[in-house]
């Protein structure tokens, strides 16, 4: 009897799907978005003018379990300024086919530079395409910005950029309106891209 009973239940689960709407996702045309808190691609902030919020101190990289970020710090000059500190990362990595989306990197990042975006299309056909450079992991140039080395604009040190960052955050709010986003998230203000 009880074999009965189990074979109407299995063939009540089947008949209960049957009559349901069909929900079909055509990924590769129309991407689904992601949930706003999303932990995709990682993306290298900006100053209001354009400097990088990186000051290569390699914080992420220690902090980082599957020692997938790889830093490496110069020092700036008067003549060669990337960033309002005294250093800024010369080189900058991170291996995605070893970084596991965890958010520790962006826990230990004192100045918010490193942040991630909801940009969750990774795949490559080779594994050194995984290891994004600095090149594709820094934040677009918005409008107003200039692209460094160039001095610093939004004050005489870089305590005046970091005092200024709430009212004047530059990149980190919004940087998902980065040109390789096209799937129509919404930045920080809920206006979609």
């Amino acid at each position: 009897m009880g074999a009965i009973t189990g074979t109407f239940k299995g063939f009540g689960v089947t008949f209960s799907h049957m009559f349901r709407k069909i929900v079909t996702t055509d990924y590769p045309f129309e991407p689904a978005p992601a949930a706003p808190r999303y932990h995709g691609r990682h993306i290298l902030n900006r100053h209001p003018d354009g400097l990088e919020k990186c000051i290569g101190c390699e914080l992420c990289a220690w902090a980082c379990p599957a020692d997938a970020i790889y830093v490496e710090g110069g020092d700036n000059t008067d003549e060669q300024r990337f960033s309002p500190g005294e250093r800024y990362a010369s080189i900058y990595q991170i291996n995605y086919a070893r970084c596991i989306f965890c958010g520790l990197c962006i826990e230990a990042c004192p100045t918010r530079s490193l942040t991630m975006s909801n940009e969750y299309e990774l795949a490559r056909d080779s594994r050194q395409d995984l290891i994004f450079t600095k090149e594709q992991l820094l934040a677009p140039l918005l409008p107003g910005m200039e692209q460094p080395p160039h001095p610093m604009r939004l004050g005489e040190t870089e305590k005046d950029y970091y005092l200024g960052a709430l009212t004047n955050p530059g990149t980190s709010a919004g940087a998902e309106k980065a040109p390789w986003s096209e799937t129509g998230t919404k930045d920080a203000t809920g206006e979609a891209s």
